[in-house]
């Protein structure tokens, strides 16, 4: 073969090459994305500690940021991966609190195509995301009356476990007519104990301006820790009547062999004023029970405004009012900023 022949040979190797690394670049994505927000919060909750002025981190909605990747594998199927880190901008520390590992938001891979979708690793528990469906604050662990009464303790949340669960595995299911379903089996790892595991459905209807979703789930670990199993349900949709959208949810929870439940009621209000600027208003009212016929009651309410300066900013004013029963009421007043990227 002549110098000439192998210039050519060497070129076309060199084009193929080139034309091969575009199209696996075409067929795989990676985006960067996440969510900076915090506020400042004159802070008081019913039967705790004095007011306090503080910036917090989790505002409205917790920071986060994350990589998402998605490959086409072609006839459809797609190889994914989903890696979110949660973090503090107000002192620059990582996750929510020190106890969190480093993608403590959702770290996960699988594969999706016509027959939905399955995942392994870290997962956001559905009852959280049942929860964001039905409220008009979604994921807000400090501002939605129904999250800080399943999942913030000092509110009385008495659910077992995090809002994410570790070791999943999940499917779910395509979409047929605006219905969906998502399981998931956590196993616990505990040897010669295979029955020491969480496990959860949730089912999820939307169509149109109806939206609906049920939800149920058993824990049986916590914090890689065995536990008292407590199995918990919601039932709850939404309403967009165009002029303002309606929220309800009915939630119980129940422990075992503690002797412990509780029963939450929510109900939520969003309205847009005008294209920029919403009013947002839920309450939840919780009566939990336990051993030697004790009960409590707590009713949380939140209000407040949400104006967005473009599609990724907003500004917020909130306010929390909560009275738990046998002590006094607490008000809390908080305004901050979010940004999207």
């Amino acid at each position: 073969m002549n110098v000439r022949s192998l210039g050519a040979l060497a070129l076309i190797c060199v084009t193929a090459w080139g034309l091969a690394s575009r199209a696996v670049r075409a067929q795989t994505s990676v985006a960067l994305y996440g969510l900076v927000g915090l506020d400042i919060a004159d802070t008081k909750r019913s039967g705790g500690p004095a007011a306090a002025l503080a910036e917090q981190s989790p505002g409205l909605t917790a920071p986060f940021w994350g990589i998402r990747v998605n490959e086409d594998l072609g006839a459809g199927y797609r190889a994914i991966a989903v890696l979110e880190s949660f973090f503090q901008p107000a002192n620059g520390g990582l996750g929510r609190t020190a106890a969190d590992p480093f993608w403590g938001r959702n770290s996960y891979v699988g594969i999706a195509g016509p027959f939905g979708r399955v995942t392994f690793g870290r997962h956001t528990n559905l009852l959280y995301l049942a929860e964001q469906a039905v409220n008009p604050f979604q994921a807000s662990i400090l501002f939605s009356p129904l999250v800080m009464q399943t999942f913030t303790a000092p509110y009385g949340g008495a659910i077992a476990g995090d809002t994410v669960w570790n070791n999943g595995i999940q499917y779910t299911s395509p979409n047929l007519r605006g219905l969906s379903a998502t399981a998931v089996y956590a196993p616990g790892g505990f040897a010669g104990s295979n029955g020491v595991y969480n496990a959860a459905l949730s089912t999820t209807y939307n169509g149109g301006a109806l939206s609906a979703v049920a939800t149920v789930q058993r824990t049986r670990v916590v914090a890689g820790v065995a536990s008292p199993t407590q199995n918990a349900y919601l039932l709850g949709g939404s309403y967009d009547f165009s002029l303002f959208k309606l929220y309800g949810a009915l939630q119980g929870l129940r422990t075992a062999s503690a002797g412990l439940g509780a029963h939450t009621f929510e109900a939520g209000l969003f309205v847009p004023l005008t294209a920029q600027l919403s009013a947002l208003a839920e309450w939840a009212y919780t009566r939990r029970s336990g051993p030697k016929n004790a009960v409590s009651g707590r009713n949380t309410g939140s209000a407040g405004l949400d104006y967005f300066l473009s599609k990724r900013t907003d500004l917020y004013l909130l306010t929390v009012y909560d009275r738990l029963s046998g002590n006094g009421t607490a008000m809390t007043y908080a305004t901050g900023i979010r940004h999207l990227f």
